[in-house]
């Protein structure tokens, strides 16, 4: 049985005294001190981890000033805080000891924009993409790009000066800020380009304002001397530019841009704006090595292009692996012969499209002179100016950061040496030394990054949970820092600096050290905002903190290293957030969406399982002893028993298990993130697990046997349907079950049922089946039923059968078998396994017949290719069913059938299919073309349905408003008679929210047939 966890680690009563004043003051938005909320935020997409004191989540810049005003009590002195945005920083900037103020879930608003000037007013917490989205219709782009652009706030992007491609042409985030609304440390709330007056005497922002201009007046020409003149210019307190140069002007924004929340909170920014360019092109060049790439970034950048990045053979690779290689692949094709080992992704952009054209024309006459001479390691490019291709091409870039993490092995490629940057003409020389580095110490590493700004994001691979090789991950930073003040660079060009604030005195020198310390202590005499970043005010003597602070090895290393690979989707996620992906027609994370939790996310949950073993192994318990016990074992009467007296005691006995069951409980097993995320975090997976070993110690709610039974009761339900569904239609049945059962919106029964609609089709007969010739055998096909169309949307099976008839096939209905799904969602693994196991011993019996299987859901037929071979392993068997669309794509030839169908249909695919088959859309789109009719793919993310998720009471409010996210618009701008929908859940939720029956693929083709 699993123990209980009653160890956690309590937060200061000093703190929860400050929380709880806090609150009685009027603090309006939300304050979590549990366990769980604060392990969420304990990392980014850095090695480290800090466990904070408390999460609040303000939702007004009063909130704010608030926090600031309470914490000059006396009382509070040691309470800290760290503002926090999107949480994808690659140092640790926003990790803290003291209260994370995480701005991203209520103060996510665009306030104002001006069209006639070209600028902008939001909120900190508003997404970069978000941003772009909202200004696009008036001809506006945010021109800073990151790859974590769909999750990187505009709070986070000030805070770190973030840049990214483009920056030669457009800048850092500090070149477009106009002003901020900055709240300092003591409450005082400051419009940095003073449009509100001067700051009060005795307020923190006077004297900031005063200390801040005199050190960068009388320092001035120190500053000069050692800030490098790049591109990617210091980031933390950017005093050089602080002073404008020709007007002689004081520009107080540009100190707290890049000052990691170091010196105040921002809660508004007034930004301005780009003209979106009208003509873009980019030209893909290949190299037959990564230095030869290198090497000729210069040259293209001399060709006036507006960005250079640049892509190793490693990410290529890693990409191809990847399900975003699908978008890509007729974009970077292979040079037949010639391997390629590096791309220069060299784009051209501007206002006239004749101009952009002739710097095409010119870069690519210049390239088939170098490629006919072997020049410069070139053996071949591509052209590309199509809009929707472009993206697509910057998509796969700006997932290379979180490929490298999916690299196979222990020892993963790590941030900490990622951001790099010395002079664009250095930048060669400096990589081959960077090589020669990291090639003695036997280390394999990846490359990729903005050569035309001097940046490169080279990331080593480290296995941090060995403690040698966290020392030598300290032995190598410290080697790159001198390597890169060798060739006139930084170390900290682009990601901020973090836990890499100890390299600062050795950089700046003491005596501008000092004065940075001057500022600090101006901004935050106390310490209070973001301690040990960047510098300490004069006054104190607390540490900087340090690259060999605690990182997540440190907590990960605890746990069995059995274990450790056992659970490897969740110990490998590396918190590079593309699970708080801003689209809403993204299929990950639907939870995360709505609920603006970082508990209900890949990232989340993969923390909370991280922390759930380490706690069982420091109890002793081996947890793969108990998964087998678990599988192996009935329950016995005293072990029912306890489950309830422990499941009674819930309510006033901590465990911590608790904390993790809830965060599951919110995940609709999409399996979304199993292909999304760039690590693979497959959360269903070991949510299952968990939930097995979960309910080992505590009682399932009665919904859960309601739904690993389902396959068992429709079989025996669909023998008397109009009875069934008199009975679930009256209302106190409806009610009964909610309150009971937790079930809400029972679906009715298919009537006629399947078997009463298919009494013409051939039985099912193993011997004359197997007797065919291989001929007829491939005139045939067998239709594999799963429950939920099979027994609530039988038509659909219906039409399938008659399609397949109308194309001059046999279809033949293979005996209903369950398939498990459902079981596994719940984590009823046992009974899974042998379902599973008894399914798939029949299915391997009936491919010998050598005759295409296919089933109409295409989340239930995916689960034979995946938990199947999860559950199973060696011991599945050798069977394959098909989805429709897999049936129909290769048999295209043999079907001359056409219809004239001029309008249009509108495809919404199921999330699982569009995930796991990423090619599915275009396939179901070849299919109708073939036929005479047009499809359209509509981008939409899960429908809230997921399964029975959507039926449960519990989970119902999340449903709909998952449903409002991109499904519900989406439908309303549709003739909803042309929408197609593939998954059976999908069908059911449009149904019982519209109250119209939608078509799946195969009937619209029947019907148009």
């Amino acid at each position: 049985m699993l123990p209980k966890l009653n160890s956690q680690s309590d937060v200061d009563p000093v703190v929860l005294s400050f929380l709880k004043e806090l609150k009685q003051a009027g603090f309006s938005g939300d304050i979590e001190s549990q366990y769980s909320s604060r392990l969420a935020v304990a990392t980014d997409n850095s090695v480290y981890q800090q466990l904070p004191q408390a999460v609040v989540h303000p939702r007004t810049t009063q909130d704010v000033a608030l926090i600031g005003k309470l914490i000059q009590k006396p009382i509070y002195e040691r309470v800290t805080f760290s503002p926090r945005g999107g949480g994808t920083g690659t140092n640790g900037q926003s990790l803290t000891k003291g209260i994370v103020v995480d701005l991203s879930r209520h103060m996510n608003k665009v306030l104002e924009i001006n069209e006639k000037e070209g600028w902008v007013r939001v909120q900190a917490g508003v997404i970069k993409d978000q941003l772009n989205d909202a200004v696009k219709p008036y001809g506006y782009f945010f021109s800073p790009d990151l790859s974590t652009s769909n999750r990187a706030t505009l709070g986070g992007m000030i805070n770190t000066d973030a840049s990214g491609q483009g920056s030669l042409k457009y800048g850092k985030t500090s070149d477009h800020v106009i002003s901020l609304q900055a709240v300092f440390a003591d409450g005082s709330i400051l419009e940095t380009d003073l449009s509100h007056g001067l700051p009060q005497e005795g307020e923190y922002a006077h004297k900031a304002l005063q200390v801040t201009e005199a050190v960068c007046r009388e320092k001035r020409q120190q500053i000069v001397d050692k800030f490098p003149p790049l591109n990617r210019f210091l980031t933390g307190y950017d005093l050089k530019n602080a002073i404008d140069d020709e007007s002689g002007e004081f520009n107080f924004t540009r100190v707290l841009c890049g000052a990691e929340g170091s010196l105040a909170f921002i809660t508004e920014a007034t930004l301005n704006l780009t003209p979106i360019p009208k003509a873009r092109t980019l030209v893909n060049v290949k190299y037959n090595s990564f230095d030869a790439a290198l090497r000729n970034a210069p040259f293209m950048v001399e060709a006036k292009a507006l960005s250079v990045e640049t892509v190793d053979s490693k990410v290529l690779n890693l990409a191809k692996q990847d399900i975003v290689w699908h978008t890509v692949s007729d974009l970077i094709t292979d040079v037949p012969g010639q391997e390629m080992l590096g791309i220069n992704m060299v784009e051209y952009a501007g206002q006239n499209p004749q101009e952009v054209s002739e710097q095409v024309n010119a870069l690519v006459a210049r390239l088939d002179e170098m490629l006919a001479n072997g020049e410069a390691g070139i053996i071949g490019y591509q052209v590309c100016d199509d809009l929707a291709s472009i993206g697509r091409i910057y998509n796969m870039r700006k997932k290379a950061v979180g490929l490298l993490g999916a690299a196979k092995g222990r020892a993963k490629p790590v941030a900490f040496t990622e951001d790099t940057c010395v002079p664009p003409e250095n930048l060669a020389d400096f990589i081959a030394e960077f090589r020669q580095l990291l090639d003695s110490k036997q280390l394999d590493y990846g490359m990729f990054g903005h050569v035309d700004a001097g940046v490169l994001h080279v990331r080593p691979a480290l296995d941090l949970c060995d403690p040698q090789q966290e020392l030598l991950m300290k032995q190598i930073s410290d080697e790159v820092v001198k390597l890169v003040s060798k060739y006139g660079g930084l170390m900290w060009g682009e990601h901020g600096k973090g836990f890499r604030s100890e390299y600062g005195p050795e950089f700046f020198g003491e005596e501008l050290f000092t004065e940075l310390r001057r500022i600090k202590s101006a901004f935050d005499p106390h310490n209070k905002m973001n301690p040990g970043k960047i510098c300490t005010p004069l006054e104190s003597d607390e540490p900087l903190v340090k690259v060999s602070d605690t990182k997540r090895g440190y907590y990960d290393r605890q746990i069995d290293v059995k274990v450790r690979d056992s659970f490897k989707q969740a110990m490998e996620c590396n918190g590079n957030g593309l699970c708080f992906n801003y689209d809403t027609s993204s299929p990950m994370c639907p939870s995360m969406k709505v609920t603006a939790d970082r508990r209900h996310s890949p990232k989340g949950r993969a923390g909370l399982v991280r922390e759930w073993l380490r706690q069982l192994t420091e109890q002793g318990i081996d947890i793969l002893d108990l998964e087998q016990q678990l599988v192996a074992g009935s329950p016995t009467v005293k072990s029912l028993l306890d489950r309830v007296r422990n499941s009674i005691n819930k309510r006033h006995e901590y465990d911590f298990s608790h904390e993790v069951y809830e965060a599951m409980n919110g995940c609709l097993a999409c399996k979304a993130c199993a292909s999304q995320c760039p690590i693979k975090v497959d959360v269903p997976s070991f949510r299952s697990r968990f939930l097995n070993i979960y309910h080992s110690r505590y009682q399932r709610p009665a919904k859960d046997y309601l739904v690993a039974n389902i396959e068992s009761l429709l079989p025996l339900m669909g023998k008397a349907p109009k009875l069934v569904n008199g009975v679930i239609s009256q209302s106190w049945v409806q009610s009964l079950t909610e309150k009971t059962v937790g079930y809400v919106d029972t679906p009715l029964l298919s009537v006629p049922t399947l078997k009463q609609r298919l009494t013409t089709l051939k039985s099912f007969d193993l011997q004359a089946l197997n007797a065919l010739s291989s001929e007829e055998k491939g005139n045939h096909v067998l239709i594999v039923q799963d429950p939920f169309t099979s027994y609530y949307d039988a038509q659909v099976v219906e039409d399938f059968a008659s399609l397949a008839i109308k194309l001059g096939k046999t279809p033949v209905l293979l005996p209903f078998k369950p398939n498990g799904k459902a079981q596994h969602i719940k984590g009823f693994l046992k009974r899974f396994a042998a379902t599973a196991a008894d399914t798939a011993k029949f299915l391997t019996m009936v491919a010998d017949l050598g005759i295409p299987m296919v089933g109409v859901d295409p989340a239930l037929v995916l689960c034979y290719r995946d938990e199947y071979n999860e559950i199973l392993a060696d011991k599945r068997g050798e069977f394959q069913v098909l989805t429709a669309h897999e049936w129909l794509l290769p048999r295209l030839k043999e079907f001359s059938l056409t219809a004239e169908d001029s309008q249009p249909w509108y495809l919404f695919a199921h999330c699982t299919e569009k995930t796991k088959l990423p090619n599915a859309e275009k396939e179901w789109g070849a299919i109708f073309s073939h036929f005479g009719a047009v499809l359209q793919t509509v981008p939409v993310g899960c429908c809230g349905m997921a399964g029975t998720f959507g039926h449960e009471s519990d989970k119902l409010q999340m449903s709909k408003d998952i449903y409002a996210l991109s499904w519900k618009p989406s439908l309303e701008g549709l003739p909803k008679e042309r929408c197609l929908i593939t998954g059976y859940s999908c069908r059911s939720q449009v149904k019982r929210f519209e109250g119209t029956k939608q078509m799946h693929p195969i009937q619209a083709l029947l019907s148009i047939l």
